[in-house]
């Protein structure tokens, strides 16, 4: 493993900021605890709401841990697109009896004021979603002790992120759940993406930083593979999903191994931006129809998901998922680690017997 990271994570194992009250201290805490990374996803949150979770979280473990921060958004969609889809939207929003949410309710997350706070406050680890920081930025934090990592879904995003001066490139692959963090959001994203395993192997050839692999990764024998081909660590979201300590929505978790689900699919039905969930009706129905408007769609179809999940109706939330969603298991975040940590070992072990088993033939 690259020294780097070493001294973050004793096992190449961290446990994805996954936004919209998922990622909570406890969970941070009990993967960090067993020798992973924890991390905390402060994207939709206020900037009180992180600290506050930082700080509830430094009160559960003494391991370090990170941030996730969402970028400001540079694309100004088509607000007459964004008007055509609240006009599809109506029918859902009577049939659950809410309103549409405010398409302006603002771009930025935050971002200024909450990388303010964690300079103020330093974390062991930062890392940012939907593009790259100023150099300025990174080496500020990087000035304060903190590690920075970047996610990257291409070889040309992935040297934007070294350019910048980040300690670490989080290659995502199209298989992973949720948001895809492209640097850019253009209309065709959603139907484009390269496979996590080719990714690395590109991304390791063309740039010096240490990998961090992110997308659909359930096992411990995955990470032995893409620690293989230049990752010196694995970072697994829908994996720790359905853990006790997770704050999904029990729907959500259930959703996961549910046989109604077969698939996952890249849409922006629910945010305007490509990300990859289960299929439900929402997605089927709406996701053809969805522009290319984040955050405004996110902003817009926000109530609708809130009144969805409280009416217990999964059709019309925001099941994101992985495409290994099928092998999630319910095992307490901790032990989690540990199987991951033991299934590791393992294929570690039958590879390098690999020659002396061929050998004998």
């Amino acid at each position: 493993m690259s020294s780097a990271l070493t001294d973050l994570l004793p096992l190449p194992i961290v446990q994805a900021p996954m936004a919209g009250g998922i990622s909570v201290p406890q969970l941070a805490a009990a993967v960090s605890d067993a020798g992973g990374l924890g991390f905390l996803a402060a994207g939709y949150k206020t900037v009180d709401g992180m600290y506050q979770e930082i700080k509830q979280l430094r009160g559960l473990t003494s391991r370090p841990f990170g941030v996730n921060l969402f970028m400001p958004v540079l694309e100004h969609p088509d607000p007459a697109a964004v008007d055509v889809y609240a006009h599809q939207l109506a029918g859902e929003a009577a049939w659950y009896e809410t309103e549409l949410g405010d398409p302006d309710s603002g771009r930025d997350d935050g971002y200024d004021t909450k990388l303010a706070v964690l300079l103020d406050n330093p974390v062991p680890a930062v890392s940012f979603h939907f593009g790259v920081p100023t150099p300025e930025a990174l080496v500020a934090l990087r000035r304060v002790g903190t590690l920075t990592l970047v996610t990257a879904t291409t070889v040309e995003e992935a040297l934007a992120v070294e350019r910048a001066g980040a300690d670490a490139v989080i290659a995502q692959g199209v298989e992973a759940g949720g948001h895809q963090g492209t640097h850019r959001d253009l209309p065709g994203a959603e139907r484009a993406g390269t496979g996590l395993l080719s990714l690395v192997a590109q991304v390791r050839e063309a740039v010096a930083l240490p990998i961090v692999a992110a997308g659909g990764i359930m096992r411990g024998s995955q990470i032995a593979a893409l620690l293989a081909v230049g990752a010196s660590a694995a970072q697994l979201g829908t994996a720790f999903l359905a853990t006790p300590e997770s704050g999904a929505h029990v729907l959500h978790k259930q959703a996961l191994t549910d046989p109604l689900y077969v698939r996952t699919e890249l849409t922006r039905a629910f945010s305007g931006r490509p990300a990859r969930g289960l299929v439900n009706r929402f997605v089927r129905e709406h996701g053809p129809y969805a522009p290319a408007a984040y955050p405004d769609v996110h902003h817009l179809t926000a109530p609708l998901r809130k009144a969805a999940a409280k009416a217990g109706d999964a059709q019309a939330m925001s099941l994101w998922a992985g495409q290994g969603h099928r092998m999630a298991r319910e095992l307490p975040a901790g032990r989690l680690v540990e199987v991951l940590a033991g299934e590791l070992a393992a294929a570690r072990t039958a590879l390098s017997d690999l020659p002396a088993q061929g050998g004998a033939l």
